[in-house]
């Protein structure tokens, strides 16, 4: 589970602890061995750089990395990226600069965005959002990916498609495998389809017992899946993300990562 394995490595959202505060909840599964982390900024204090700074301050004590942020202000991407209010969108894009300058503090390299949820809203419009903000994120030195979410158009595959045939090379995406299963797709399916402009992972297993459960809870072949991911040529993080009600001691989610990487190490050798 250290950082900078090989080019597929295993981590840990720290969002699976919520609403525990993350400067407690990243320590302690840093504590159970995991080193690669997405960090979840829940409000706006928690972007304050005294506040980035312990965070970046833990993860330096335990030899660790932040691959990742995900901002809390994502509800609002619809109405305030999307609705051709030009000045309120250039507000919000300068707003989400404290989060690239958080992220430059942390080292982080990848932005998750939810993206549209408006049904009236066409593939200019969603393409333009995103590429305004990632022209914003990559002044910084960083990127950012478009998540699939199944209350989000930007859920259905076939708009992520399109999204990767109108933008080539600057269309980034996360793969999370539960959304994926809540919009009826085997997660494969965005593998093959979208290959290697998926750059990040957020990865649950699924089954009877629920679709957000921990590796071998349910019927997802990991292997399978990694093997998929890598004879596309991914290259990156596979984070555990699970909600908190989806295990119990915090010692499953260091076993649900080592599940991961085992995994990993089988298909990589």
């Amino acid at each position: 589970m250290s950082a900078n394995r090989g080019r597929i490595f295993s981590g840990a959202s720290v969002a699976c602890g919520y609403p525990e505060l993350p400067e407690r909840v990243l320590p302690r599964l840093c504590r159970l061995g995991i080193k690669s982390f997405e960090i979840f900024f829940n409000t706006h204090s928690e972007l304050e750089p005294e506040y980035v700074g312990e965070l970046k301050g833990i993860l330096d004590d335990y030899g660790a990395e932040c691959i990742s942020v995900h901002p809390f202000t994502c509800g609002s991407d619809t109405y305030m990226l999307y609705s051709g209010y030009k000045r309120r969108e250039q507000d919000y894009i300068e707003y989400h600069k404290r989060y690239f300058e958080a992220m430059n503090l942390l080292g982080a390299r990848y932005f998750v965005l939810h993206g549209n949820k408006s049904e009236s809203a066409p593939d200019s419009v969603v393409f333009e959002g995103y590429l305004r903000l990632d022209d914003c994120a990559r002044s910084f030195g960083v990127r950012v990916l478009q998540e699939n979410v199944v209350r989000c158009t930007t859920g259905r595959l076939e708009q992520l498609v399109r999204m990767k045939k109108a933008l080539g090379d600057r269309a980034g995406f996360v793969l999370d495998t539960k959304q994926a299963v809540r919009s009826g797709y085997d997660p494969t399916q965005f593998v093959y389809a979208l290959g290697d402009s998926i750059k990040h992972i957020h990865f649950s297993d699924h089954g009877p017992a629920g679709d957000c459960l921990l590796p071998g809870a349910g019927e997802l072949d990991t292997v399978g899946f990694i093997e998929a991911l890598n004879s596309v040529g991914f290259s990156g993080g596979v984070i555990l993300e699970l909600y908190r009600r989806n295990f119990g001691r915090y010692e499953e989610l260091s076993a649900g990562v080592r599940d991961i990487q085992s995994a990993i190490d089988t298909v990589l050798g």
